[in-house]
């Protein structure tokens, strides 16, 4: 009989945020990112399963983060690969602002893509009622009227919820433009990209450049997953050669 191992991959996030909330508020997101990887690993150990951290907190060498290439699990199978974030919004945790969560992403083996050396892409979410309407390459006025229409609103009652970072100043104003409502956060765009696909989600889209590591750990959760995201990296951001060894076409 085949295990569901959701009940298992709770735990983990459990243990690593509660661990991680008892450093709310102190201003130090290091130790409180730290305290939430030794809980995670230490859960992520008990599981029944062979894992490899395939999206993770770092490299060997910057251990005792969750490092890419890591086993964990029991060693039992399934043979898995695991995305990682054990606290997404530290900067969130250490002001003890709302928002921050722990993650844990699990796919077969060879499911995930490894972003390593990849610093940025960009990202387009939305959940399953609007599978299919979506297009990483399409202008955005066009995303955001195809989703109005997959989801039989007007286009004003359209809601994309988008990092507020400066290198988004033209995204916004294009969105503006369609007269589409906007939902600017400040951290977090895996819960972001999750919003989008729950029940009555308070966000229909996420739009955006963020972090190429958070991607992985979003997207196995959406009930549909976008069609994928161009890779895209800022000079002096990647790590190994020029990307990384990573493919800057892939969506």
């Amino acid at each position: 009989m085949e295990r569901n191992l959701g009940m298992d991959l709770v735990r983990c996030t459990e243990a690593a945020a509660l661990r991680a909330a008892r450093f709310m508020g102190r201003g130090d997101k290091n130790a409180g990112d730290q305290a939430a990887v030794d809980a995670m690993r230490f859960v992520l150990d008990s599981v029944p399963m062979d894992g490899v951290v395939v999206i993770g907190e770092g490299e060997k060498d910057e251990a005792p983060m969750l490092y890419i290439g890591e086993r964990v699990g029991s060693g039992a199978p399934p043979e898995v690969d695991v995305a990682v974030d054990p606290i997404e919004g530290t900067t969130l945790l250490a002001e003890g602002m709302p928002g921050a969560i722990s993650v844990v992403a699990v796919a077969e083996r060879g499911a995930l893509y490894n972003w390593s050396g990849i610093a940025y892409m960009d990202k387009l979410a939305v959940g399953e009622a609007a599978r299919g309407a979506i297009d990483i390459e399409a202008p955005v006025a066009e995303n955001i009227r195809n989703v109005a229409r997959a989801l039989k609103k007007q286009v004003e009652d359209v809601t994309v919820v988008v990092l507020d970072r400066p290198r988004h100043k033209e995204l916004i104003r294009q969105i503006r433009e369609t007269g589409a409502r906007i939902k600017l956060i400040l951290h977090g765009d895996v819960s972001a990209g999750v919003m989008t696909a729950i029940d009555e989600p308070p966000a229909d889209i996420l739009m955006g450049i963020g972090g190429g590591r958070r991607a992985g750990a979003r997207a196995p959760p959406l009930p549909s997953n976008p069609r994928g995201g161009t890779l895209t990296t800022s000079p002096g951001q990647h790590a190994g050669d020029e990307h990384g060894g990573a493919d800057t076409t892939r969506t």
